[in-house]
């Protein structure tokens, strides 16, 4: 093992001081000369998918001291996405992927430590935790605080998804208020990240991909006694990895990034894993443009039967072999890189040695590749006129992939929102929700609060939902995020008009504004930056400094 990086803490007859702190934390004399192990602990009470994470990290923090290690725990901020969704507090949560980071990376570089246990749930602690871990590249791992098991209520399966597409149902008198009651006491049962293929199972799942958790971790159910051993475990590995000196960025390669791409594709996963993919590679030096998903998607299909738009929740893709069992089907078609190294100092060639070559008969989650739900991957990049920087359109379960209409122009979330609950939204409509981008937001707002509302009055099929803001992993429908140039910037997204024709068609990848150029032209030379909305404190702050979402919306550009 190479010199310890605490020995810049620890060592020496100058750093007696320093050594009579570390003292009062419960170092003896023998401690000095062990590896210190941050452990980044994401516990708060503020949201379920959190609430449980307390118990893993002290699981972790025992097990780290045992294998001879001295662990050091600290707290980082969470934002629950679900709590914050449709209100000014959601401008917070892609920041706080950015704060999360800012963290890690103080903490571990200011207490000079040897490596970092990094326990998250939420949506942003993962791509939070693993910006950092690239940053720093320092021996790390990342423990996923598990998903929630799902809500019951009919003989059916919820998630927190489910009550937000109750508003649109009862809106649209679909249901009524006992029934939207209903859905809402029973969502969500107990501790974990919300249930489908969203968000935080599809971060979980990229890492796991990427090598950074163990196998088979990122699957796993947050009260279930499997997840506090593989916490335990985790620790292990971690001082292991300190002793081997194996570190992110020998991890994290171009290799790594596509494996996880192709993981996502296969698992139909949230758009939100291309800003957080592209975000953690320009860390880690990794070339990686918003075009390679889309290269990936031509080739990998999706095989997972997953909610928001399947039928099963993330505990029954673990019952059916999780992760691991995704990944043996992609490297058995030549789809995955299996020289990747992991955490444990595996390939993964070893990782799924012992991995059935198809899967188990008895399920209907994971699909063999010769059956897929879709030829190709879910996620499409879209471009055009509207886009010339690109956007994001997640077509899993879209019945009409295409579609022009008129424009209906809003500026915000909330006046769409209003716009669709009222009834005033038409079968044919193209919905534009601007000035909600990294810049204009500020901070990319997702909109599971519309298309959720969209879903439960019947329109999924027959609208589309345009936004240089994001969209929740729990979105479905013909949805397109991410647009760049964002309309803050003055991107075309900017320039249009109420009943502008619009035409989004997936199978060209082309998302366009039926306007010709000279019209264009003279609108945007009467176009004029709006205010910002925020001149100060955290998000005036990441207004200035964020860059666009075709880049990651990263904060720390060179």
């Amino acid at each position: 093992m190479e010199k310890l990086r605490s020995a810049a803490i620890t060592q020496g007859i100058q750093r007696s001081p320093n050594r009579a702190m570390l003292r009062a934390v419960g170092f003896g004399d023998a401690d000095f000369n062990k590896p210190i192990v941050g452990i980044a602990n994401g516990y708060s009470t503020i949201t379920p998918c959190n609430i449980g994470l307390n118990d893993l990290a002290k699981r972790a923090e025992q097990s780290a001291f045992l294998a001879g290690a001295m662990p050091q725990m600290f707290g980082t901020i969470t934002v629950s996405d679900g709590i914050s969704m449709g209100t000014e507090g959601m401008k917070y949560s892609l920041v706080s992927r950015e704060v999360i980071a800012d963290a890690i990376e103080t903490a571990c570089n200011g207490q000079s430590m040897d490596g970092v246990i990094a326990v998250g749930g939420c949506d942003k602690n993962m791509p939070g935790a693993m910006i950092a871990m690239a940053r720093m590249n320092i021996p790390a791992i990342f423990i996923y605080g598990g998903t929630i098991k799902p809500g019951k209520l009919g003989g059916c399966d919820l998630t927190v998804v489910s009550a937000f597409e109750a508003v649109g149902q009862f809106t649209a008198a679909k249901i009524d208020e006992a029934q939207l009651l209903a859905v809402e006491k029973n969502a969500c049962p107990g501790a974990g990240s919300c249930g489908g293929m969203f968000t935080a199972n599809t971060m979980s799942s990229a890492i796991e991909a990427m090598g950074l958790s163990l196998p088979g971790s990122s699957t796993m159910a947050a009260e279930d006694q499997e997840k506090a051993d593989s916490a335990a475990r985790s620790a292990e590995v971690l001082v292991a990895a300190i002793e081997q000196n194996i570190r992110p960025r020998d991890l994290l390669t171009r290799e790594a990034f596509e494996n996880a791409i192709s993981v996502i594709m296969a698992i139909g996963g949230s758009t939100n894993a291309v800003l957080h993919l592209l975000a953690i590679a320009r860390t880690a030096g990794v070339p990686l443009c918003i075009d390679d998903f889309e290269s990936i998607r031509q080739r990998v299909p999706v095989i997972c039967d997953l909610k928001p738009s399947g039928r099963f929740v993330t505990t029954d893709l673990h019952a059916a072999g999780g992760i691991p069992q995704v990944m043996k089907l992609l490297l058995d078609a030549g789809l995955l890189h299996g020289e990747c190294r992991t955490i444990e100092g595996k390939t993964l060639n070893d990782v799924l040695a012992d991995i059935p070559a198809l899967p188990a008969t008895n399920q209907d989650v994971i699909r063999p590749l010769s059956n897929p739900l879709y030829a190709k991957g879910h996620l499409a990049v879209l471009k055009g006129n509207l886009a010339s920087e690109g956007s994001v359109a997640k077509i899993s379960g879209v019945k009409n992939p295409c579609l022009t209409g008129p424009a209906r122009v809003f500026e915000c979330e909330e006046d769409c929102l209003a716009a669709i609950l009222s009834g005033s939204i038409l079968p044919g409509d193209v919905l534009i929700i601007r000035y909600e981008g990294p810049v204009g937001g500020p901070g990319m707002r997702e909109m599971l609060s519309p298309t959720s509302a969209i879903i439960g009055q019947g329109l999924g099929d027959q609208v589309a939902l345009i936004t240089d803001g994001r969209f929740s992993g729990g979105t479905y429908g013909m949805v397109v995020g991410h647009v760049a140039p964002e309309a803050a910037v003055g991107g075309t997204i900017a320039l249009v008009q109420e009943g502008d024709s619009i035409t989004v068609d997936a199978h060209k990848l082309l998302v366009q504004l039926n306007v010709n150029d000279a019209e264009l032209d003279q609108r945007r030379a009467a176009w004029r930056a709006p205010k910002p909305p925020y001149s100060t404190g955290v998000l005036g702050k990441y207004a200035r400094q964020v860059s666009c979402s075709s880049k990651g919306a990263v904060t720390d550009q060179p």
